[in-house]
């Protein structure tokens, strides 16, 4: 991999070397970033990365600080380093959490005077490391552009403050999360009637020939026939009970067709 940094003289202060952590972190070092990382749990340091033993440790001196923790951590992993954390570092969460709590965590850096950047990871880090899709808010936003985009990092810079990046990425996982869901309840009930393998290429071939004009047609139908699809889905719902699997996804498809009824589809974007 070849890339090249801004000024091989930063140091990037990074919490978190989980799965995420540990290729970004690999990434920039190779850029010529000094890594300096932090995690209390007892996970393998990536070649060239120093390993700081506290996060203040890790934050001093620190030109950016990269939290890559789990949501519930992110708040903790600020706490713990905002009164090390230079005023002149750049303060970037790239945890999965609401936009109530990058709001909360953008207040608590700027009582120190601190930029603070809400990083969303737009896919899957493997396979992409630094090169993977974020859109970022808040008041560190441009800071943050214009040190990744260079590194061959797509960013998606929004003019709004924290929070809007989060709201972005997490309204895109209600589709993708969602999906995956269907899919899973889907096959589970293929297994139970013994045509699995049928159902899995059902699905692939109807997934991977999906263009705009086929979820657009989707969702006019699904309002112009709401009343039979309900029926369809309870009959669903009726036949994952007998085949003794818990149809909690096909209960919610009915529920959302009843919505339907009522307060019809949402805008549809002109194509």
């Amino acid at each position: 991999m070849t890339m090249k940094s801004l000024n091989k003289t930063k140091r990037i202060a990074l919490f978190g070397l989980g799965e995420a952590g540990s290729l970004i972190a690999t990434d920039l070092q190779i850029a010529g970033f000094n890594i300096t990382a932090y995690d209390p749990k007892s996970v393998i340091t990536p070649l060239g990365i120093t390993r700081a033993k506290t996060a203040t440790q890790a934050v001093t001196d620190a030109d950016v600080v990269m939290a890559i923790t789990a949501g519930y951590d992110a708040l903790g992993a600020l706490e713990q380093a905002l009164d090390v954390i230079p005023v002149s570092a750049l303060y970037a969460d790239l945890s999965t959490n609401s936009p109530k709590v990058k709001l909360e965590l953008a207040k608590k850096a700027a009582a120190y005077d601190i930029d603070f950047v809400d990083v969303a990871l737009m896919t899957i880090v493997p396979g992409r490391g630094l090169r993977t899709p974020v859109t970022v808010s808040g008041t560190g936003a441009e800071r943050f552009e214009k040190l990744f985009s260079p590194l061959q990092m797509p960013v998606n810079r929004l003019t709004g403050p924290a929070g809007q990046a989060a709201t972005r990425k997490l309204l895109r996982s209600v589709m993708m999360k969602g999906l995956a869901a269907v899919i899973i309840e889907s096959m589970r009930a293929g297994e139970a009637a013994n045509c699995g393998e049928w159902l899995w290429q059902n699905l692939t071939d109807e997934i991977t020939r999906a263009d705009q004009a086929l979820i657009t047609r989707l969702l006019v139908g699904t309002e112009a026939h709401a009343d039979r699809r309900l029926h369809e889905m309870e009959c669903s719902a009726q036949l994952l009970h007998d085949l003794g699997v818990e149809p909690t996804m096909t209960v919610a498809i009915a529920d959302s067709l009843k919505l339907v009824r009522t307060n019809g589809l949402p805008k549809i974007p002109a194509e």
